[in-house]
């Protein structure tokens, strides 16, 4: 039986290097995360565990930027070469105000 789904699935395609380098930076947030919740569990100073917090935002952000700025490098300059540069803006546009909040 076909899938009807008219929706396109949208892919970004990544090096090898590329994904192992964001990869490890997610699993180092991950470690992150889980000592903040060790930090919890022994009733840590919280100025100690405010830190560690404002650590794992900053490597999400850095996360983030990275990925943001390879797909305005690539998909959205594909999307604009292809005619689909209001899509493509809007999209966007669209998590920029996610990050901006």
């Amino acid at each position: 039986m076909e899938n009807s789904c008219s929706c396109a699935v949208r892919h970004t395609e990544r090096s090898r290097e590329e994904h192992r380098k964001l990869v490890n930076r997610i699993a180092r947030v991950e470690g992150q995360l889980r000592g903040i919740r060790k930090m919890l569990d022994e009733d840590a100073y919280c100025i100690d565990i405010l830190t560690q917090v404002a650590a794992a935002n900053a490597a999400l952000s850095s996360l983030s930027r990275e990925i943001l700025s390879r797909h305005i490098h690539t998909c959205v300059v594909d999307d604009i070469r292809r005619g689909k540069d209001e899509e493509s803006i809007g999209e966007l546009m669209d998590i920029m105000k996610k990050f901006m909040k």
